[in-house]
């Protein structure tokens, strides 16, 4: 074998190493970056929540403990080469079966989260709404609150400490779960002008309320009745007593005033309370809701029912309706009726 023959043999064989090399390498990169890493193990997809000021470490950790990667050495691999260590986003993200790990570290380093959707009602105070928020998001129930009392803040707002609750108008609204609580503040006072708008404004003013006094008077209407048809009937009663200067005598605001929500039955002893809430002793608008009123409800204020109604008690059918009367000797009658059922229902609180 001539030595031209020896030296193009060792080139040919030393050229399939080398291309058998680059093969193997080919392979392990597309394996590594682009073959799918993500076992959910028969679902589809999962939701992960990365918190504010998360290492990359503890990212690591929130894959591993969700069963979601088929090989974390891989991943490490894959998020060392795109920098990924050194650029964790907050967020709560949507992680699909069959994801490569290119696709997954793209869509976390890149902070392309799924919004959550945010839903409160049946809200009775500050605190309360601030707790259902934060089950919901990542932000905390107390800075909520310390909004909610900054009165500064508040005025600029349109409202006060007592009134500004009213901003989180009850609904579903589409946000990112690291909302923070300014944010989340700024989007709702947004959302209450646009509920609030020109129609709305100008049927407040026609009927002598502003839109936070419409507000106060519909959480008292929405928590005397849950019947949409009865509503609009409930804040007819409520305008008659203001317009005569009569007290609204109503037991919603005086069982806020307590702040006992287990109260079924508002006793005598109940109405002795000194307190703002107390519409039994002072004649007006508590100053602020009783309730987080809900569109229908405001709605119904707006668009009250005219009529000769000054009264209005529970029927004892429990039906959630109520009987309504123009005169105290009519309402007596329906209040009589009412008791009995109650008392024979054993609810004597």
């Amino acid at each position: 074998m001539t030595r031209f023959k020896k030296i193009f043999i060792y080139l040919s064989v030393a050229g399939v190493a080398l291309l058998t090399a680059a093969l193997a390498a080919g392979i392990a990169f597309y394996v590594h970056v682009h073959a799918p890493n993500v076992d959910l193990d028969g679902q589809e997809s999962i939701a992960i929540t990365i918190p504010r000021g998360s290492s990359y470490e503890y990212v690591v950790s929130i894959l591993n403990d969700a069963g979601i990667l088929s090989s974390a050495r891989r991943f490490h691999r894959v998020a060392v080469r795109k920098s990924y260590p050194d650029r964790i986003m907050p967020g709560r993200y949507v992680i699909h079966h069959g994801m490569s790990n290119n696709q997954l570290i793209n869509m976390l380093r890149l902070g392309e989260q799924q919004p959550v959707m945010l839903t409160f009602n049946s809200i009775r105070t500050g605190a309360d709404l601030a707790a259902v928020i934060s089950r919901q998001l990542e932000v905390d129930s107390s800075s909520i609150v310390k909004l909610l009392h900054n009165q500064e803040l508040m005025e600029n707002k349109g409202m006060d400490t007592l009134t500004g609750k009213l901003l989180f108008i009850p609904n579903t609204y589409e946000v990112f779960w690291n909302t923070s609580a300014d944010q989340l503040l700024k989007r709702m006072h947004r959302e209450y002008n646009t509920f609030w708008n020109d129609q709305r404004r100008a049927r407040a003013t026609e009927i002598g309320l502003s839109p936070e006094e419409v507000g106060i008077l519909a959480s008292i209407v929405q928590s005397e009745t849950k019947m949409d048809d009865e509503m609009a009937r409930v804040a007819g009663v409520f305008m008659n007593r203001l317009r005569q200067n009569i007290p609204l005598q109503a037991d919603p605001t005086i069982i806020f005033a307590h702040g006992d929500f287990s109260i079924r039955r508002v006793l005598n002893r109940h109405l002795t309370i000194d307190s703002p809430y107390n519409t039994y002793k002072h004649t007006g608008l508590p100053p602020g809701p009783v309730y987080l009123p809900e569109p229908r409800a405001i709605d119904a204020v707006l668009n009250y029912e005219e009529h000769d109604y000054l009264f209005f008690s529970a029927k004892p059918d429990f039906s959630g309706y109520h009987s309504f009367a123009a005169t105290y000797s009519e309402h007596l009658a329906n209040a009589r009726r009412y008791r009995q059922a109650l008392n024979e229902r054993n609810i004597y609180r």
